[in-house]
């Protein structure tokens, strides 16, 4: 795994991060600030990007490639949608991962530094930002927290219908 300081032109952010619906969410003198408290991470197959049970700082968006969630050495899910977030729960609450991220082949990310950011903006002289930060974080566990009830209503119902048939 590499990583290197992400050094952007403030005039000029590259679209790409620019369509990223996380950075999309703040003002642009807001993004700077995300962006001077951040770094490229670029990983090859098997790299871990978050270990569980370590103490967290980052939040980690996706810029290319796939990465798989995993608790207990279970795989749980991939993500490989450019601007899938990762580590931003247990970031945010100074918590331990609680699960690992590992790359599925080679794989980009933007790694934001949470406790520079803190340090750079404090919370209680940049409510506006943190407003911000915290809708988009809840929007994304809503959105999370619906498709796990929709995984979990269609295998209820799988359950019932295998249960029906072995009477």
């Amino acid at each position: 795994m590499q990583e290197y300081a992400y050094i952007h032109d403030e005039d000029n952010v590259p679209e790409t991060l620019m369509e990223v619906p996380f950075l999309e969410s703040f003002s642009k003198d807001h993004l700077d600030q995300v962006l001077h408290a951040s770094a490229f991470i670029e990983c090859e197959e098997g790299d871990v990007i978050i270990a569980e049970g370590d103490e967290a700082s980052r939040i980690y968006i996706l810029l290319g490639g796939t990465v798989a969630v995993e608790k207990n050495g279970d795989r749980i899910v991939e993500m490989n949608t450019v601007g899938d977030i990762f580590g931003e729960l247990a970031a945010l609450e100074d918590e331990v991962r609680s699960a690992s991220v590992v790359s599925v082949g080679n794989c980009f990310c933007l790694a934001v530094d949470q406790r520079f950011l803190e340090e750079i903006m404090p919370r209680d002289n940049n409510p506006a930002f943190y407003a911000a930060l915290y809708e988009f974080i809840a929007k994304l566990t809503t959105k999370r927290l619906k498709a796990t009830s929709d995984y979990l209503a269609t295998l209820d119902q799988e359950l019932r219908e295998l249960k029906s048939v072995a009477k």
